[in-house]
């Protein structure tokens, strides 16, 4: 009887010690990788740069053209064979002027230039100017009966080119064999001629 209690004791130790260690002992799960960390890359806006309005920039300087908008030319009676024939004015469509005062002086040496004498002749001047050429340039000023008796010129080469002009009156001092008409236009250019060399200012 002692012997079978012994035994069923046994076995129930047995029991409840693999019991104990099935529950103090569980099964072990396998170690998982470290979860992967998400970063969402910071958006990094660059400085705004400060808005600045656009510096003005200087007008540039228009180039003063090379070509004189009105040339006046005297040549002398007897001038024919001379080749040092110089403009006594030159102006520009800016209002600049040259004036060569002695451009027709009889003692002055063939081989030396005329004097320059820099200026300005005002622009109501010269626009007043254009308008009576523009209109003698249409009139018959008229060849006198008479011979070598020189010339006046006046070019008019504006910029751009195409309505240049060039009146021309022979033998100025002139009045034989001339209509009144071509007598009064010759004189209207005459005027002209004096109101521009008249209007030059000479640079101080």
């Amino acid at each position: 009887m002692r012997r079978t209690i012994s035994a069923l004791l046994v076995l129930a130790m047995t029991f409840t010690a693999g019991w104990g260690v099935a529950a103090a002992d569980p099964a072990k799960q396998a170690p998982q990788p470290p979860a992967a960390e998400t970063h969402t890359p910071a958006t990094e806006n660059p400085p705004a740069l400060a808005a600045h309005p656009p510096l003005p920039l200087p007008a540039p300087t228009p180039a003063r053209a090379d070509v004189a908008l009105l040339t006046l030319t005297t040549m002398p009676a007897g001038w024919q064979d001379r080749m040092d024939l110089r403009p006594v004015l030159e102006v520009y469509a800016d209002g600049h002027a040259v004036r060569k005062p002695d451009a027709v002086a009889p003692e002055r040496d063939r081989n030396t230039p005329p004097r320059e004498v820099s200026g300005a002749v005002r622009r109501e001047v010269i626009d007043t100017a254009l308008a009576e050429l523009t209109a003698l340039s249409t009139l018959d000023l008229g060849v006198p009966g008479s011979g070598d008796g020189g010339s006046q010129i006046v070019d008019v080469m504006p910029e751009p080119p195409g309505q240049n002009l060039h009146v021309i009156v022979y033998a100025p001092d002139a009045t034989d064999g001339l209509s009144t008409e071509q007598q009064n236009a010759r004189k209207r250019f005459a005027d002209v001629y004096r109101s521009l060399l008249d209007a030059f200012v000479a640079d101080r």
